[in-house]
């Protein structure tokens, strides 16, 4: 049986994977990692969160997620695949990570708290160290949620409709409590 495209990824793509380290938990320390500039990588992330290169789409999961572990955005908008030895700036068509679905825990220290879950599997207390915010790129007047290392991950329109079926009212402003601060659902 011939490989498929999925299975067989070409060149820089195969040199890139081999240079991370081995699945862990935790986050790789990006913020440790500062090598040279390699050049550009066709890679994108689509507007909708999947992810191409060479114009082709990357299906195996696990590959997306062990990518999106390594990406940062840098000072200059540009998003980077970082490894220790090499730095590949990549396209992205609006915020890297979308937010497909969330829940709202109620035990928590500081009352309510809104976990929201990644296209890519991650979960993100919002809060303080995680706070919604409306960013200048995507969908125009739907939040994201500022992640680590420059990273956005903006509300799906289906997670963004339930979480607005959950907003509260606070001085005419619509929002969501969690870990006790108030962020509004409006731009403002």
């Amino acid at each position: 049986m011939t490989p498929s495209r999925d299975d067989a990824t070409p060149g820089k793509l195969d040199e890139l994977r081999g240079q991370l380290p081995k699945a862990r938990a935790g986050s790789p320390p990006l913020h440790l990692w500062q090598p040279e500039y390699s050049g550009d990588i066709d890679i994108v992330i689509h507007r909708d969160g999947h992810w191409s290169h060479e114009g082709s789409p990357i299906r195996r999961e696990s590959l997306v997620r062990l990518f999106a572990s390594i990406l940062r955005r840098e000072a200059d908008g540009n998003y980077y695949l970082v490894t220790p030895v090499e730095k590949w700036r990549i396209q992205v068509e609006a915020l890297p990570l979308l937010i497909v679905d969330f829940d709202l825990v109620s035990e928590t220290p500081g009352g309510q708290q809104l976990q929201v879950v990644t296209n890519t599997g991650e979960r993100y207390p919002v809060g303080r160290d995680y706070p919604l915010m409306f960013p200048d790129a995507g969908d125009p007047g739907i939040p994201a949620v500022a992640l680590d290392h420059g990273i956005t991950a903006q509300f799906n329109r289906a997670t963004w409709y339930r979480l607005v079926a959950e907003s509260q009212e606070r001085g005419g402003v619509s929002g969501i409590l969690s870990d006790d601060l108030f962020f509004p659902l409006e731009p403002g």
